[in-house]
C-alpha cells in the first residue's frame, strides 16, 4: 500500500501520486507545496505546513500510525535501492559510506540474511 510521504495518505485517496527516489507525494501536496513556495519566494524564513498548528493533539495521534507506515514504506524502497547496487557490484562498504554506518551495519540492515 503506497501512501504520501507527506500527509500520509493512502494512494486510493488521492487522485495521483508521483514516485521519486523512496519517496512518493499525491497531487493535494504538490498542490499545497505549490502554494507555500509561491507565498515564501523571496523569504529566509523556513516555511511552515499551515495545517500543523489547526490539528488537535487527537488527530496528531491518529496521524502517528499513518507516518510509521510511510517510514515502512520508506525502508522497502531502500531495501530495493540497495539490492539493485549489490546486482551491479557495488560492495559493502560503498554502500554503507553512503549510508553513514559501517559496512557491516549495512550488511546486517539490508542483506536480509540473519
Amino acid at each position: 500500500m503506497t501512501r504520501c510521504s507527506f500527509c500520509s495518505k493512502q494512494e486510493s485517496e488521492i487522485k495521483k501520486m508521483v514516485e521519486g527516489p523512496g519517496v512518493f507525494i499525491c497531487d493535494e501536496c504538490i498542490t499545497l507545496a505549490e502554494s507555500i513556495v509561491t507565498e515564501h519566494i523571496g523569504s529566509t524564513d523556513p516555511a511552515r505546513i499551515p495545517w500543523w498548528d489547526s490539528l488537535s493533539d487527537d488527530e496528531m495521534l491518529a496521524r502517528l500510525p499513518r507516518m510509521l507506515g510511510t517510514a515502512d514504506q520508506i525502508e522497502a524502497s531502500m531495501r530495493t535501492w540497495v539490492q539493485e547496487l549489490r546486482k551491479r557490484g557495488v560492495t559493502w562498504a560503498r554502500i554503507g559510506q553512503a549510508l553513514g554506518m559501517t559496512r557491516q551495519s549495512a550488511w546486517e540492515r539490508f542483506s536480509g540474511e540473519e
